[in-house]
């Protein structure tokens, strides 16, 4: 029997592990969508296949994504080269481009969700395909935006009902000030280059900054040796100021923060502003989402200035937060009525009904024929308000046996009677 990919997952109702309930999923979407769109965000969807330079020349040539292969890669008909989306901030700022939003008023916000694939090794809220809320505003480089982008990230979270989250706030820097910064962190590394972690060798000559990020012990514990000096203590005069007003409007609008030097995002378009939203119950690597600006995205794509900022939302490790913080997920509500065929000859009787009442009504049908008790059992199971029994007795009465199954309360109506009941407050 043919089986799932590894690191990748099917999302149902009754799914066993906890991220991928659809249910979750759902509630997880459409929260963030109604903080989005009550903030005046817009809902895109680009395709999740794209030419594989938007995601070259989009990541950057230093990042784990292509470091690391981490992208899947197709070749076409035409021999041209394509890849399933590593990330979604690379082909939105695309399609602000192709389709001219330039000209909107700006800043342009957008926002969209789905699936997100990389190459990379399977481990807890880690894998092959994973799903992510986006959301990035265009056009327009002002602290206001990023100070707004946190806001309504950590709004997401708190609608979901997540408490103990931690903002922690950083900044990259301008180009210059990370040439700088890396240069110094080039020469402090050096001289350990060998007792390295494998990664951390190719990053100490690609972008030292990514070593800081390292998940390696080794690496961890060579960094607390050396204490190398913060990012934040080699930012220009322009960066720095843009920081202190983010963090001033943080201040403004309630939002909790603390400074956090070692910040640093694994992608090259990032400049300035990076943060991370922790959430320590999910363990050690407790970040979950993050964010920056971009000012110089557009331009690695081939298109004109467009300064940007956004976020990323991972579901799964979202969901799995929820879990551990015991946050209730609405459940599902069952059909209003089920619709029950005792014999054969009600199962169109059965349907026909349904189709008469769903548009007023959820309504579910057995689609085989069982006895009154095994009907009823199904109902229960579906989470049925109400059930409806059709048979030959029901037949011959021209009627329909209602049971409403907390009260136990049953009664026969005739079809006249039942489309009045359901247009009743009552049931509502």
């Amino acid at each position: 029997m043919l089986k799932a990919v590894p690191g990748t997952n099917d999302v149902f109702a009754q799914a066993k592990e906890y991220p991928f309930r659809e249910p979750v999923f759902r509630y997880i979407v459409q929260s963030a969508e109604e903080v989005l769109r009550g903030a005046g965000a817009q809902m895109i969807h680009t395709p999740i296949i794209e030419y594989l330079e938007v995601f070259q020349k989009g990541v950057g040539p230093t990042s784990d994504i292509v470091v690391k292969k981490e992208m899947f890669v197709l070749e076409d008909r035409g021999g041209r080269l394509l890849a399933l989306r590593p990330e979604p901030t690379a082909s939105i700022v695309r399609a602000y481009n192709e389709h001219g939003m330039k000209v909107w008023p700006q800043p342009v916000r957008l926002f969209t969700w789905g699936p997100i694939f990389r190459g990379e090794r399977q481990q807890k809220g880690r894998y092959k395909q994973f799903h992510q809320v986006d959301y990035e505003a265009l056009g327009l480089a002002d602290p206001l935006l990023d100070a707004e982008a946190i806001a309504l990230m950590v709004r997401i979270y708190k609608t979901l009902g997540l408490r103990g989250l931690e903002v922690k706030l950083g900044s990259v820097g301008d180009p210059a000030d990370r040439l700088r910064y890396n240069q110094y962190l080039r020469g402090l590394f050096e001289p350990y280059a060998q007792t390295l972690s494998e990664d951390s060798k190719t990053r100490l000559e690609t972008n030292p900054m990514r070593i800081l990020d390292s998940k390696s012990e080794r690496d961890q514990q060579i960094i607390a040796e050396l204490q190398p000096r913060p990012m934040l203590e080699f930012l220009g005069p322009e960066a720095r100021a843009f920081h202190e007003k983010v963090c001033h409007y943080l201040d403004r609008m309630g939002v909790s923060f603390s400074v956090d030097p070692s910040i640093v995002r694994g992608l090259d378009y990032y400049v300035r502003t990076a943060w991370e939203v922790h959430h320590a119950q999910i363990g050690a690597k407790s970040a979950l989402g993050g964010g920056g600006r971009y000012d110089g995205l557009s331009e690695m794509l081939g298109g004109p200035p467009v300064p940007g900022v956004g976020f990323g939302i991972g579901i799964e490790r979202l969901a799995i937060a929820l879990e551990q913080e015991g946050v209730r997920i609405p459940a599902d509500p069952g059909p209003m009525l089920y619709l029950a065929p005792l014999d054969e000859a009600a199962k169109i009787e059965a349907l026909a009904l349904a189709e008469q009442l769903r548009p007023k009504i959820s309504v579910e049908i057995g689609y085989t024929p069982k006895s009154p008790r095994k009907a009823l059992e199904d109902a229960l199971k579906k989470g049925a308000r109400y059930v409806g029994f059709l048979g030959e007795s029901e037949r011959a009465k021209g009627v329909i046996t209602l049971k409403h199954l907390e009260s136990g309360e049953q009664k026969e109506l005739e079809p006249l009677q039942l489309h009045s009941l359901f247009e009743g407050p009552e049931v509502q």
